[in-house]
Protein backbone atom coordinates (compact mmCIF):
# COMPACT_ATOMS: atom_id res chain seq x y z
CA UNK A 1 0.00 0.00 0.00
CA UNK A 2 1.33 3.47 -0.89
CA UNK A 3 0.77 6.80 1.34
CA UNK A 4 1.90 9.56 2.50
CA UNK A 5 2.69 10.86 5.90
CA UNK A 6 3.79 14.23 6.85
CA UNK A 7 6.53 14.49 9.46
CA UNK A 8 5.94 17.76 11.89
CA UNK A 9 8.72 16.97 14.72
CA UNK A 10 8.82 20.73 16.17
CA UNK A 11 10.43 21.48 19.19
CA UNK A 12 12.29 20.05 21.96
CA UNK A 13 12.54 16.33 22.37
CA UNK A 14 10.24 16.36 19.15
CA UNK A 15 12.67 15.93 16.52
CA UNK A 16 14.75 12.82 18.76
CA UNK A 17 11.18 10.75 19.35
CA UNK A 18 9.86 11.69 16.06
CA UNK A 19 12.86 9.96 14.29
CA UNK A 20 12.28 6.64 16.44
CA UNK A 21 8.60 6.58 15.07
CA UNK A 22 9.66 7.08 11.77
CA UNK A 23 12.51 4.53 11.85
CA UNK A 24 9.78 2.06 13.41
CA UNK A 25 7.34 2.94 10.88
CA UNK A 26 10.18 2.09 8.27
CA UNK A 27 10.75 -1.11 9.86
CA UNK A 28 6.45 -1.69 9.41
CA UNK A 29 7.62 -0.68 5.40
CA UNK A 30 10.08 -3.26 4.99
CA UNK A 31 8.38 -6.52 6.56
CA UNK A 32 4.49 -5.76 5.24
CA UNK A 33 5.72 -4.00 1.70
CA UNK A 34 3.89 -1.03 1.79
CA UNK A 35 5.43 1.94 0.58
CA UNK A 36 5.20 5.83 2.84
CA UNK A 37 6.16 8.59 1.54
CA UNK A 38 7.44 11.11 4.07
CA UNK A 39 7.85 14.67 3.71
CA UNK A 40 9.04 16.79 6.40
CA UNK A 41 7.27 20.54 7.27
CA UNK A 42 7.90 23.04 10.51
CA UNK A 43 5.61 23.88 13.17
CA UNK A 44 6.15 25.69 16.23
CA UNK A 45 8.64 27.59 17.60
CA UNK A 46 11.58 26.56 14.80
CA UNK A 47 8.53 27.72 12.33
CA UNK A 48 8.63 30.92 14.55
CA UNK A 49 12.26 30.97 14.33
CA UNK A 50 12.01 30.09 10.28
CA UNK A 51 9.17 31.94 8.84
CA UNK A 52 7.42 34.07 11.71
CA UNK A 53 4.19 31.68 12.22
CA UNK A 54 3.78 29.08 13.74
CA UNK A 55 1.95 26.65 10.85
CA UNK A 56 3.07 28.40 7.86
CA UNK A 57 0.98 27.73 5.04
CA UNK A 58 3.46 25.35 3.46
CA UNK A 59 3.21 23.13 6.23
CA UNK A 60 -0.60 23.28 6.18
CA UNK A 61 -0.58 22.64 2.38
CA UNK A 62 1.62 19.20 2.81
CA UNK A 63 -0.68 18.34 5.66
CA UNK A 64 -3.65 18.17 3.54
CA UNK A 65 -1.86 16.67 0.90
CA UNK A 66 -1.13 14.20 3.15
CA UNK A 67 -3.15 11.03 4.60
CA UNK A 68 -1.42 11.17 8.05
CA UNK A 69 0.22 13.48 10.04
CA UNK A 70 2.76 12.35 12.73
CA UNK A 71 3.49 14.79 15.44
CA UNK A 72 6.60 15.49 17.71
CA UNK A 73 6.13 18.07 19.85
CA UNK A 74 5.94 21.92 20.29
CA UNK A 75 6.70 24.77 22.52
CA UNK A 76 10.13 26.19 23.94
CA UNK A 77 11.28 28.44 27.24
CA UNK A 78 12.05 31.93 25.50
CA UNK A 79 8.08 31.94 24.32
CA UNK A 80 6.71 30.33 27.60
CA UNK A 81 8.52 32.70 30.10
CA UNK A 82 7.50 35.64 27.79
CA UNK A 83 4.04 36.67 28.47
CA UNK A 84 3.97 39.49 26.22
CA UNK A 85 5.08 37.45 23.03
CA UNK A 86 2.20 37.96 20.53
CA UNK A 87 3.07 34.61 18.43
CA UNK A 88 3.34 31.15 20.26
CA UNK A 89 4.44 27.95 19.35
CA UNK A 90 0.72 26.77 21.13
CA UNK A 91 -0.96 28.92 18.50
CA UNK A 92 0.25 27.12 15.96
CA UNK A 93 -1.36 23.98 17.34
CA UNK A 94 -4.52 25.35 17.74
CA UNK A 95 -4.33 26.68 14.53
CA UNK A 96 -3.34 23.04 12.74
CA UNK A 97 -6.02 21.36 14.37
CA UNK A 98 -8.77 24.06 13.34
CA UNK A 99 -7.77 24.27 10.06
CA UNK A 100 -7.65 20.59 9.95
CA UNK A 101 -11.07 20.10 11.23
CA UNK A 102 -9.11 17.73 13.91
CA UNK A 103 -11.70 17.88 16.52
CA UNK A 104 -11.69 14.41 18.40
CA UNK A 105 -8.71 13.95 20.72
CA UNK A 106 -8.35 10.09 21.31
CA UNK A 107 -6.06 8.90 24.69
CA UNK A 108 -5.66 5.48 25.72
CA UNK A 109 -4.55 4.80 28.84
CA UNK A 110 -3.00 1.65 30.23
CA UNK A 111 -0.92 0.36 32.68
CA UNK A 112 1.99 -2.15 31.86
CA UNK A 113 2.27 -5.34 34.18
CA UNK A 114 6.00 -4.92 34.35
CA UNK A 115 5.95 -1.29 35.19
CA UNK A 116 2.91 -1.23 37.62
CA UNK A 117 5.85 -0.44 40.75
CA UNK A 118 6.88 2.88 38.65
CA UNK A 119 3.58 4.86 38.96
CA UNK A 120 3.11 6.82 41.97
CA UNK A 121 -0.09 4.86 42.83
CA UNK A 122 -0.50 1.60 44.15
CA UNK A 123 -0.03 -1.44 42.07
CA UNK A 124 -3.58 -2.73 42.95
CA UNK A 125 -5.22 0.36 41.93
CA UNK A 126 -3.42 0.30 38.26
CA UNK A 127 -3.21 -3.29 37.27
CA UNK A 128 -5.34 -4.45 33.94
CA UNK A 129 -5.86 -0.80 33.38
CA UNK A 130 -7.28 0.35 30.30
CA UNK A 131 -9.44 2.89 29.28
CA UNK A 132 -9.75 5.56 26.42
CA UNK A 133 -10.81 9.04 26.29
CA UNK A 134 -12.33 11.02 24.09
CA UNK A 135 -11.79 15.15 24.26
CA UNK A 136 -13.01 17.63 21.95
CA UNK A 137 -10.51 19.46 20.77
CA UNK A 138 -11.82 22.65 18.56
CA UNK A 139 -14.30 24.25 20.62
CA UNK A 140 -15.25 25.33 24.44
CA UNK A 141 -13.05 28.18 26.40
CA UNK A 142 -10.03 27.89 23.75
CA UNK A 143 -11.88 28.68 21.35
CA UNK A 144 -14.81 30.98 22.53
CA UNK A 145 -15.06 34.91 21.12
CA UNK A 146 -14.89 37.49 22.32
CA UNK A 147 -11.92 37.13 24.27
CA UNK A 148 -9.16 39.34 25.78
CA UNK A 149 -8.12 42.18 28.63
CA UNK A 150 -9.70 45.19 29.54
CA UNK A 151 -7.73 48.38 28.86
CA UNK A 152 -6.23 48.97 31.55
CA UNK A 153 -4.73 45.16 31.90
CA UNK A 154 -6.19 44.90 34.99
CA UNK A 155 -8.91 42.04 33.85
CA UNK A 156 -9.39 39.66 31.75
CA UNK A 157 -12.27 37.75 29.84
CA UNK A 158 -12.45 34.44 28.05
CA UNK A 159 -15.79 32.47 26.22
CA UNK A 160 -16.29 28.87 26.32
CA UNK A 161 -18.90 28.23 23.78
CA UNK A 162 -20.17 25.05 22.32
CA UNK A 163 -23.06 23.71 19.79
CA UNK A 164 -25.22 20.79 19.48
CA UNK A 165 -23.35 19.69 16.20
CA UNK A 166 -19.93 20.09 17.61
CA UNK A 167 -20.84 18.09 20.54
CA UNK A 168 -22.51 14.87 18.49
CA UNK A 169 -19.59 14.50 16.18
CA UNK A 170 -17.08 14.01 18.90
CA UNK A 171 -19.57 11.45 21.06
CA UNK A 172 -20.55 9.58 17.91
CA UNK A 173 -16.44 8.49 18.12
CA UNK A 174 -16.68 7.93 21.90
CA UNK A 175 -20.30 6.13 21.65
CA UNK A 176 -18.40 3.50 18.32
CA UNK A 177 -15.33 2.96 20.59
CA UNK A 178 -17.52 1.89 23.66
CA UNK A 179 -19.53 -0.68 21.07
CA UNK A 180 -16.00 -2.10 20.51
CA UNK A 181 -14.84 -2.14 24.13
CA UNK A 182 -16.40 -2.57 27.08
CA UNK A 183 -19.39 -0.87 26.33
CA UNK A 184 -19.65 1.98 29.24
CA UNK A 185 -19.23 5.27 28.23
CA UNK A 186 -18.74 8.09 30.86
CA UNK A 187 -19.49 11.86 30.04
CA UNK A 188 -17.68 13.76 32.30
CA UNK A 189 -18.74 17.72 32.93
CA UNK A 190 -19.86 20.00 34.84
CA UNK A 191 -23.58 20.35 34.21
CA UNK A 192 -24.37 21.63 37.96
CA UNK A 193 -22.57 24.50 37.31
CA UNK A 194 -22.10 25.58 33.49
CA UNK A 195 -24.73 25.93 30.52
CA UNK A 196 -22.39 24.68 27.90
CA UNK A 197 -22.18 21.01 30.16
CA UNK A 198 -25.86 21.13 30.61
CA UNK A 199 -26.00 21.49 26.27
CA UNK A 200 -23.47 18.48 26.47
CA UNK A 201 -25.56 16.45 28.97
CA UNK A 202 -28.54 16.94 26.78
CA UNK A 203 -26.81 16.28 23.60
CA UNK A 204 -25.46 13.07 24.75
CA UNK A 205 -28.59 11.49 26.17
CA UNK A 206 -30.45 11.97 22.99
CA UNK A 207 -27.96 10.52 21.22
CA UNK A 208 -27.44 7.20 23.65
CA UNK A 209 -31.34 6.16 22.31
CA UNK A 210 -29.13 5.35 18.98
CA UNK A 211 -26.61 3.17 21.18
CA UNK A 212 -29.06 1.63 23.29
CA UNK A 213 -26.16 -1.16 23.66
CA UNK A 214 -23.66 1.08 25.50
CA UNK A 215 -24.21 2.05 29.06
CA UNK A 216 -23.93 5.88 29.76
CA UNK A 217 -23.42 7.48 32.69
CA UNK A 218 -22.25 10.85 33.65
CA UNK A 219 -19.63 12.21 36.57
CA UNK A 220 -18.86 16.12 37.35
CA UNK A 221 -15.41 16.88 36.32
CA UNK A 222 -14.18 17.54 39.87
CA UNK A 223 -15.14 14.46 40.66
CA UNK A 224 -14.05 12.49 37.93
CA UNK A 225 -10.28 13.89 38.76
CA UNK A 226 -10.91 11.87 42.05
CA UNK A 227 -12.41 8.71 40.71
CA UNK A 228 -9.55 8.31 37.70
CA UNK A 229 -6.63 8.22 40.55
CA UNK A 230 -8.74 6.00 43.17
CA UNK A 231 -10.65 3.29 41.27
CA UNK A 232 -9.22 3.95 37.35
CA UNK A 233 -10.30 0.54 36.20
CA UNK A 234 -14.04 2.09 36.48
CA UNK A 235 -13.59 3.45 33.49
CA UNK A 236 -14.33 1.89 29.81
CA UNK A 237 -14.77 5.35 27.47
CA UNK A 238 -14.53 8.85 28.67
CA UNK A 239 -15.93 11.59 26.93
CA UNK A 240 -14.99 15.56 27.84
CA UNK A 241 -15.00 18.59 26.64
CA UNK A 242 -11.95 20.57 25.46
CA UNK A 243 -10.35 21.86 28.62
CA UNK A 244 -11.92 19.39 30.72
CA UNK A 245 -10.21 16.72 28.63
CA UNK A 246 -6.85 18.65 28.47
CA UNK A 247 -6.41 18.08 32.03
CA UNK A 248 -7.92 14.72 33.25
CA UNK A 249 -5.73 13.02 30.45
CA UNK A 250 -2.81 14.68 31.41
CA UNK A 251 -3.99 13.86 35.44
CA UNK A 252 -4.23 9.98 33.84
CA UNK A 253 -0.93 9.81 32.78
CA UNK A 254 0.56 9.23 36.05
CA UNK A 255 -1.13 5.81 35.79
CA UNK A 256 1.59 4.43 33.40
CA UNK A 257 4.73 5.28 35.14
CA UNK A 258 5.77 7.84 32.67
CA UNK A 259 4.30 10.60 30.31
CA UNK A 260 6.73 9.07 27.81
CA UNK A 261 4.79 5.88 27.28
CA UNK A 262 1.52 7.87 26.33
CA UNK A 263 0.32 7.79 22.52
CA UNK A 264 -2.62 10.44 21.48
CA UNK A 265 -4.74 10.53 17.76
CA UNK A 266 -6.44 13.48 17.25
CA UNK A 267 -8.85 12.66 14.29
CA UNK A 268 -11.76 14.61 12.31
CA UNK A 269 -13.09 14.42 8.90
CA UNK A 270 -10.65 12.17 7.38
CA UNK A 271 -6.95 13.80 8.63
CA UNK A 272 -5.31 12.02 11.37
CA UNK A 273 -2.63 13.97 13.46
CA UNK A 274 -0.78 10.99 15.70
CA UNK A 275 1.62 12.57 18.32
CA UNK A 276 2.93 11.26 22.01
CA UNK A 277 1.35 13.48 24.88
CA UNK A 278 4.67 14.45 26.71
CA UNK A 279 5.52 17.98 25.24
CA UNK A 280 8.50 19.10 24.16
CA UNK A 281 10.39 19.12 27.62
CA UNK A 282 13.40 21.22 26.81
CA UNK A 283 15.50 20.14 29.72
CA UNK A 284 15.93 16.84 27.70
CA UNK A 285 16.51 18.16 24.20
CA UNK A 286 19.75 16.99 22.53
CA UNK A 287 20.88 14.89 25.15
CA UNK A 288 19.30 11.33 23.60
CA UNK A 289 17.61 10.57 26.73
CA UNK A 290 14.16 11.04 25.51
CA UNK A 291 11.52 8.07 26.21
CA UNK A 292 9.87 7.24 22.43
CA UNK A 293 7.94 4.99 23.07
CA UNK A 294 5.03 7.61 23.22
CA UNK A 295 6.12 8.64 19.48
CA UNK A 296 6.60 4.77 18.52
CA UNK A 297 2.81 3.89 19.92
CA UNK A 298 1.27 7.44 18.31
CA UNK A 299 2.63 5.45 15.19
CA UNK A 300 0.94 2.76 15.95
CA UNK A 301 -2.21 4.53 16.13
CA UNK A 302 -1.41 6.17 12.88
CA UNK A 303 -1.49 2.64 11.19
CA UNK A 304 -4.68 1.66 12.61
CA UNK A 305 -6.82 4.66 12.56
CA UNK A 306 -5.74 6.17 9.59
CA UNK A 307 -4.71 3.69 7.44
CA UNK A 308 -6.43 0.66 8.94
CA UNK A 309 -3.62 -1.53 9.24
CA UNK A 310 -4.17 -3.03 12.26
CA UNK A 311 -1.85 -6.29 11.82
CA UNK A 312 0.97 -3.63 10.70
CA UNK A 313 0.07 -1.66 14.40
CA UNK A 314 -0.03 -5.16 16.86
CA UNK A 315 3.41 -5.75 15.34
CA UNK A 316 4.50 -2.45 16.72
CA UNK A 317 2.59 -2.93 19.76
CA UNK A 318 4.03 -6.09 20.52
CA UNK A 319 7.20 -5.12 20.10
CA UNK A 320 7.06 -2.21 22.77
CA UNK A 321 5.65 -4.06 25.34
CA UNK A 322 8.47 -7.03 24.12
CA UNK A 323 10.97 -4.27 24.91
CA UNK A 324 9.15 -3.02 28.39
CA UNK A 325 9.08 -6.78 29.86
CA UNK A 326 13.02 -7.00 28.89
CA UNK A 327 13.60 -3.66 30.71
CA UNK A 328 14.91 -2.35 27.59
CA UNK A 329 14.12 1.59 28.59
CA UNK A 330 14.94 5.04 28.65
CA UNK A 331 16.01 6.49 31.76
CA UNK A 332 12.69 8.02 33.17
CA UNK A 333 11.83 4.23 33.24
CA UNK A 334 15.06 2.50 33.99
CA UNK A 335 18.45 4.59 35.79
CA UNK A 336 20.89 1.82 36.81
CA UNK A 337 20.73 0.32 32.98
CA UNK A 338 19.33 3.53 30.86
CA UNK A 339 19.48 2.92 27.17
CA UNK A 340 19.55 6.33 24.96
CA UNK A 341 16.31 7.13 22.72
CA UNK A 342 18.10 5.80 20.00
CA UNK A 343 18.62 2.76 21.25
CA UNK A 344 15.36 2.09 21.83
CA UNK A 345 14.32 3.14 18.73
CA UNK A 346 16.56 0.50 17.31
CA UNK A 347 15.77 -2.34 19.72
CA UNK A 348 11.94 -1.92 18.82
CA UNK A 349 12.67 -1.78 14.95
CA UNK A 350 14.49 -4.85 15.47
CA UNK A 351 12.18 -6.77 17.81
CA UNK A 352 9.44 -6.22 14.69
CA UNK A 353 11.96 -7.49 12.15
CA UNK A 354 12.70 -10.63 14.16
CA UNK A 355 9.17 -11.19 15.57
CA UNK A 356 8.11 -11.12 11.33
CA UNK A 357 10.95 -13.27 11.29
CA UNK A 358 9.23 -16.28 13.68
CA UNK A 359 6.08 -15.96 12.05
CA UNK A 360 7.52 -16.28 8.65
CA UNK A 361 9.15 -19.33 9.69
Amino acid sequence: MNKNIAILSGDGIGPEVTAQAVKVIEAVEEIFGHSFEKKEALIGAIAIDATGDPFPKETEEICKASDAILFGAIGHPKYDNDPNAKVRPEQGLLRMRKNLGLFANIRPVSSFEALLSLSPLKEDRIKGVDFVVFRELTGGIYFGEPRGRSEDGKSAFDSCTYTDEEIRRVAHLAFKSAQNRRKKLTLVDKANVLATSRLWRQVVIEMSADYPDVELDFMFVDNAAMQIIQYPAHFDVVLTENMFGDIITDEASVISGSLGLLASASVGSGLGLYEPIHGSYPQAAGKNIANPVGAILSAAMLLEYSFDMIEESNAIKSAVNQAVEEGFLTEDLNKENAKSTTEVGDKIAQLIRANSSVLES
